[in-house]
């Protein structure tokens, strides 16, 4: 049998890659603005970047609950993700 909340748990993985993904980015335009801190377009894609980790831990958070209700609903042990 199949897990039922496999679904949910990959959500989560792939929202943990993406987030990874972001900070490395933030952190790239962060070096670069230093050196040129009055940059529009860097200043746009910091706001931009920022804008997704939000939404990337928004979808990390929905991901928990829902793993956790599944596994609720399904008296599942939890797994590690």
């Amino acid at each position: 049998m199949t897990n039922p909340c496999s679904k949910y748990e990959l959500q989560y993985k792939k929202a943990k890659e993406t987030l990874a993904i972001l900070k490395v980015n933030q952190a790239e335009i962060d070096l670069k603005l230093q050196t040129d801190s009055i940059s529009a377009d860097l200043h746009k894609k910091l706001r931009t970047v920022n804008l997704e980790i939000k939404i990337t831990l928004n979808e990390l958070e929905q991901a928990e609950d829902d793993i956790q209700q599944c596994e609720l609903q399904f008296k599942l042990k939890q797994n590690t993700f």
